[in-house]
């Protein structure tokens, strides 16, 4: 619809029922709201190969008509005819063009060390983070996460440092609760993007949950053994259940061609993403490479395999940091260390730039 026309518009209504006029038709009405701009968008659901367009793009309310060329219809472009508009969250702007670091804890361990991470993130000027309280891992008998318990003063001190969007893995819908309660008893004072782990990349009930709320974002991470296909018709779970606010993951892919790294790094998908889908892009390098080893240039794996990533045109980056790796609880011998940070922030950024740099010379020459 026309951005004058809302999903209570008699105009919108009208449409619906032109719609389903049509046997066997019926009809959604999804709002996506952009940080410039909300779309109204009226889904035919049913067999609408015969339906012809020329009714609806007569209609003076329409704008556009969109004949769906994917099975994941919320999330996808569609050849390019579905407008990716982003979202905006806590003050912060998620879009394909826009660019941020979430370098943080893997999962939080102690307070002493989250408050030193937020305090060199803030050092850093970086106001995005991840921050696990629920890990699932793949041994039973590995640090599972402190759950609620630390949630009271990772926010207390997401509030002191000044971050505002906290990553964080959850696993439940119960968590989605502790998470909201422990924020509103703490006065709000960041704000969670859920993460959905890639162990969870096809737990749909999961998926249906995070998506029947509107207060989070959410990151949903590929599937570490399935096709991206899979994956965006996972993540299409949560779209259709209304929360059009998505980050989609890239962490690499398990495979046994992913020797010497953690996992096979996938981050040639991004491109991929952006084409197929409205949603932006993050890259995931700890989790994809595993471990902080020194290339012969002097430089990470972990900073190669990011670099490879951003000049592909990716919008998020999530590191693993630690102020003190070898206390971590989990995944410490892939996290940058304090020395290392302000290295790996001007690294991306330059990276970035020189992504920027690529989109100017396409516009010049046309």
């Amino acid at each position: 619809m026309k951005a004058e026309f809302g999903p209570e518009a008699p105009e919108t209504r009208q449409v619906i029922r032109m719609a389903e006029r049509h046997p066997d038709i019926r009809t959604e009405v999804h709002v996506i709201r952009g940080s410039m701009r909300t779309l109204t968008e009226i889904y035919l659901l049913g067999p609408t190969a015969s339906i012809s367009s020329e009714p609806f793009e007569e209609f003076p309310a329409v704008e556009k008509v969109i004949r769906i060329r994917e099975r994941y219809r919320t999330v996808g472009r569609h050849e390019g005819q579905a407008e990716a508009v982003g979202f905006e969250y806590n003050g912060v702007h998620f879009s394909q063009d826009s660019f941020f670091l979430f370098p943080g804890v893997c999962a939080v361990d102690t307070r002493e060390n989250l408050e030193a991470t937020f305090r060199a993130l803030r050092a850093a000027g970086i106001s995005t983070t991840r921050a696990g309280a629920y890990k699932p891992r793949t041994s039973p008998y590995d640090f599972q996460g402190h759950g609620a318990k630390c949630l009271p003063w990772t926010f207390e001190l997401a509030g002191k440092y000044g971050i505002r969007v906290i990553a964080m893995e959850v696993t439940s819908e119960s968590h989605v609760d502790e998470i909201h309660d422990a924020l509103a008893a703490a006065g709000n004072p960041t704000g969670v993007m859920l993460q959905i782990g890639t162990r969870n990349a096809q737990n749909f009930e999961l998926l249906k949950s995070v998506g029947s709320q509107q207060e989070f974002p959410v990151l949903f991470k590929r599937g570490m053994g399935i096709t991206l296909e899979e994956s965006l018709n996972a993540v299409e779970y949560v779209a259709s259940g209304g929360n059009h606010r998505i980050v989609f993951g890239l962490r690499g892919m398990k495979t046994n061609l992913g020797d010497p790294h953690r996992n096979f790094v996938d981050f040639a998908m991004v491109p991929v993403v952006k084409r197929l889908t409205r949603m932006p892009v993050c890259i995931d390098p700890s989790h994809s490479v595993g471990k902080r080893t020194l290339a012969p240039d002097g430089l990470t794996d972990i900073h190669h395999v990011t670099a490879q990533g951003v000049i592909a045109g990716a919008n998020m980056v999530l590191v693993d940091f630690h102020p003190n790796p070898e206390e971590a609880l989990c995944d410490g011998p892939q996290a940058l260390t304090p020395p290392e940070l302000e290295h790996f922030v001007r690294d991306a950024q330059l990276v970035r730039d020189a992504y920027l740099q690529r989109l100017k010379l396409k516009n010049e020459l046309g």
